[in-house]
């Protein structure tokens, strides 16, 4: 049996991106990896709803933003609570896009990742 187990984006700013999940998403840390030198951290973060887990790496020598390509990837999550999350992130001035055809909206992080919220079908 196969089974997706976690995603990564990496980080400049871990602090700042575990504040960001939490306030978005309400994604909590879930376990961590540490070089023992301190060059890198690995924060896994979810919720109790699924196993599967955001790896937020921060690498302590990188200094400039990621290269996110054309912006073309993105994550997608499912929400039973659709119109309550459309409007915390509107609050929040996180919706980069809307696809109202779709019935689904975009989120960015402060790294410019996308994540596509669904509403439960």
């Amino acid at each position: 049996m196969l089974r997706m187990d976690h995603f990564n984006f990496n980080v400049l700013d871990q602090e700042k991106s575990l504040k960001f999940y939490k306030d978005a998403l309400d994604f909590e840390p879930k376990r961590t990896m540490e070089a023992e030198d301190g060059s890198f951290k690995l924060v896994f973060i979810g919720n109790d709803d699924a196993p599967f887990c955001i790896e937020l790496t921060w690498l302590r020598d990188r200094t400039e933003p990621y290269d996110l390509g054309e912006g073309e990837i993105h994550l997608g999550i499912v929400s039973d609570h659709f119109e309550e999350m459309h409007a915390r992130h509107k609050e929040m001035g996180i919706i980069c896009f809307e696809n109202e055809q779709l019935g689904v909206y975009f989120i960015e992080d402060p790294d410019g990742y996308w994540i596509e919220i669904i509403p439960a079908r």
